[in-house]
């Protein structure tokens, strides 16, 4: 039935106008309906206020400005005959069956037959939505629950009714993975589905049980998350982000379809907290607060016992350090208390929906790490503390044990065969884990063999067809001398594709700060300059390398780790892709040859005026000011990413796509010629001093970004060459290499670094 071309979704509140820009930012066009409000000025006011507002929203739905221009606004009176061009439906609007119904009668009338169409309810089980609605309906009919903010949660859950189309459903899982970039999971029609049965449930136990045991919040928070893998949000952090008001609705549908026997129950309890906090507009992060609220510069926490707002303290229990959760669990502390009081009957819940939610311990693992952000699914917390332990002290404390507990206390939920990972299933086999076609991942590589190369901080894989696989593998993917070393010797070994790709939070950091902070501190000056003109070199023997690389970047990618991408043959990047050559924000200047390729990118690039001055000027521009891309669309806008890379929606697809793009390259392939830079010299250099001391004048600038700013702009404009001069890329490799030292040495790039591994934060000095 092929990709889907042509999209519609109706319902331009918070969630549906965010699901039409996920479509968008996917290439897919969309329009967006609703209703025309009395007396409006313009009869689309609903979708258009949506846009409008939706492009001045942090985080962006949108990954870039062009995506934006994919949708189309409209409403639902005059433009529902455009329907019949879409190949899927999305019906976003308020959770009510009469109005979802009395919508589908009308798309009804315009839709042709095979497009799909599809709610995002949460609350509302599949068999009532089509409950009257004719065969026709029911076949072309599911729900695709996504998470908000749709453009950054991987989540979706897809639901089907006994009368749905395979055919269709197939189509419709297939796009939400490679176009929209989802996960797809596939509950039961039941109430809440997954993802939202289960992590209300948790949050309704930590709110219920922290308040019961006179914790604060911070503690509460601290406790429930790092050492279960779980977000630094916690609970009440977690609640502010997703909004107070949206939990009575949510609560109130599970209440009135869960059986009464069901654990959820006994947890939902009406608390005059969190109305008077919703009564108040204290909704939380949308609001004027929630649990934790930030006034002018003072960040606040509100008191359990009180409702009153007083100063945010720093948790500073024991517990919140624990790495062995079963060790955290057993101790006989007010903290740990809470944590077992939460995550006990959390995890026993989690159990019980087998068979009812969901088919499989898969589903439900799949859909908390998703849907909430767990590290790890409950049953893989289950396996870190023991079924048989976990059953017993939920016994002991008299709490219910589910069956499928009782019945896996002697045996892991999840193990390893013959290099094979396997699952317990529902009827007590194991079945063998398997990845969806095109999905190829380093973690189920590693099961079944040893890497090709090693250090501390790096590793190279065979990942097959002659294709090696380069793995940072040091804190936060930083580079230091070691991988650098391994790069070297990978290159060495002349394979026929290289891929340069990990599975950590981010692709890199960059430059390991900490190492070069001591070294200054030392005065190891001859160490820092070795390290520069190290990463030099072996940049530069990658890109001309006699094989293809491809970088395959997520998360962050800045400094050093953006100039690695620069250096490849080609980038297959994923589309949450932040990018950026940050090294101005810490004193410094880039130092592996960026400046010198994003000369050459943007010397080159379309549209870009001739002469010497307009390239120098816009890559001072984008790495004075430490530029980060948003995704890897706008990347592409900075050229750190050429219009020839390519970009994947779906992180699981990531290293298959790179492993492909590699190969393709791998036939008549040619390295690059050698550069050669026309660029404007001194004058140029002052031109672009001029342009930084606006920045100073205008507040924007400190007198250090002033030092900084000087260097690079003696990079950039060429040095001591002038305009009719060329210039080789030795020579400003060599420019960047004398820049760097100089800041290196400088008390005030000192402070800088020294304040960034501190605070996290840039120091404005």
């Amino acid at each position: 039935m092929g990709p889907i071309r042509q999209a519609a979704v109706i319902g331009a509140g918070t969630m549906g106008a965010a699901i039409a820009a996920h479509f968008c930012n996917a290439g897919i066009p969309v329009l967006l309906l609703d209703i025309v409000p009395p007396g409006a000025a313009s009869r689309n006011e609903l979708a258009e206020s949506a846009v409008a507002r939706m492009l001045k929203t942090e985080p962006a739905p949108f990954m870039s400005k062009a995506a934006a221009r994919l949708l189309t606004p409209g409403n639902i009176e005059d433009d529902l005959a455009k329907l019949s061009g879409c190949d899927w439906i999305v019906e976003a609007i308020i959770e009510r069956l009469d109005l979802k119904q009395a919508l589908y009668r009308k798309i009804e009338t315009v839709r042709r037959p095979g497009c799909a169409i599809s709610s995002n309810t949460s609350t509302i089980p599949l068999a009532k939505l089509v409950e009257g609605m004719g065969e026709a309906f029911a076949r072309d009919f599911l729900i695709t629950h996504f998470f908000n903010p749709p453009r950054y949660m991987r989540l979706l859950e897809l639901v089907t009714g006994p009368a749905t189309d395979p055919a269709l459903a197939a189509r419709i899982e297939q796009a939400a993975d490679i176009q929209l970039g989802k996960s797809v999971v596939k509950p039961k029609d039941s109430p809440g589905f997954i993802a939202n049965r289960l992590g209300v449930y948790w949050l309704m136990l930590g709110v219920i049980e922290a308040m019961a045991a006179g914790l604060s919040i911070e503690d509460a928070d601290a406790v429930m998350s790092s050492p279960m893998g779980i977000p630094k949000t916690g609970v009440f952090g977690l609640i502010d982000l997703v909004g107070l008001d949206l939990m009575p609705h949510i609560t109130a549908s599970l209440a009135a379809s869960l059986p009464a026997a069901d654990a959820f129950h006994a947890a939902n309890r009406d608390l005059p907290l969190i109305r008077n906090m919703i009564a108040q507009g204290n909704t939380g992060r949308k609001g004027k607060g929630g649990f934790y609220r930030k006034i002018a510069a003072q960040r606040e926490a509100m008191d359990l016992a009180t409702g009153a707002y007083r100063p945010l303290r720093k948790s500073g229990i024991a517990e919140a350090g624990f790495k062995n959760l079963r060790a955290l669990l057993e101790r006989d502390t007010k903290p740990a208390r809470y944590a077992w009081r939460v995550l006990g009957p959390t995890l026993s819940y989690a159990t019980s929906l087998v068979g009812d939610a969901a088919a499989q311990i898969t589903a439900i693992d799949a859909a908390m790490r998703l849907g909430y952000n767990w590290r790890y699914g409950p049953f893989e917390l289950i396996d870190q503390i023991g079924a048989g332990w976990l059953a017993d002290r939920l016994q002991a404390d008299g709490f219910a044990v589910p069956p499928f507990l009782t019945a896996a206390r002697d045996k892991k939920f999840y193990r390893v065969q013959a290099g094979t990972q396997e699952y317990l299933s529902a009827d007590g086999s194991y079945q063998p884990l398997t990845r969806p076609p095109g999905v190829l991942l380093l973690e189920d590589i590693k099961r079944v063999q040893k890497p090709v190369l090693k250090n501390a901080s790096a590793a190279v894989w065979d990942i097959g067809d002659g294709v090696l696989c380069f793995e940072y593998t040091s804190k936060s993917n930083s580079l230091d001398a070691q991988n650098l070393d391994l790069l070297s010797q990978t290159i060495d070994r002349q394979p026929k594709a290289l891929v340069i790709y990990n599975e950590g939070q981010n692709f890199s950091a960059g430059a390991n700060l900490g190492l070069g902070l001591f070294a200054a501190n030392i005065a190891a000056w001859g160490e820092i300059e070795k390290l520069v003109a190290a990463g030099h070199s072996i940049y530069k023997k990658l890109k001309y390398a006699s094989f293809p690389s491809v970088a395959a970047p997520f998360g962050m990618a800045l400094g050093g780790g953006c100039e690695i991408l620069l250096h490849s043959s080609a980038v297959q990047a994923h589309a949450e892709a932040y990018i950026g050559l940050v090294e101005c924000g810490v004193g410094l200047v880039p130092a592996w040859g960026g400046c010198s390729e994003m000369l050459a990118r943007w010397a080159a690039a379309p549209k870009m005026p001739h002469g010497p001055m307009p390239a120098a000027a816009r890559v001072f521009e984008i790495v004075s000011t430490a530029t980060v891309s948003k995704s890897a669309a706008e990347a592409r806008e900075f050229m750190f990413l050429r219009g020839t890379d390519g970009i994947t929606m779906n992180r699981d697809r990531l290293l298959a796509d790179a492993k492909t793009r590699a190969l393709a390259l791998v036939e008549n392939y040619q390295p690059p010629a050698t550069p050669v830079y026309h660029l404007p010299g001194p004058s140029g250099r002052v031109a672009l001093n001029i342009a930084a001391e606006d920045f100073r004048r205008k507040g924007i600038a400190t007198p250090y970004d002033m030092v900084v700013a000087n260097e690079l702009a003696g990079v950039l404009s060429g040095g001591a060459a002038d305009i009719i001069d060329e210039v080789t890329e030795q020579d400003i490799l060599a420019l960047e290499r004398a820049a760097f030292l100089r800041l290196i040495r400088n008390p005030g790039t000192l402070a800088r670094i020294e304040t960034m591994l501190t605070t996290g934060k840039p120091l404005r000095n």
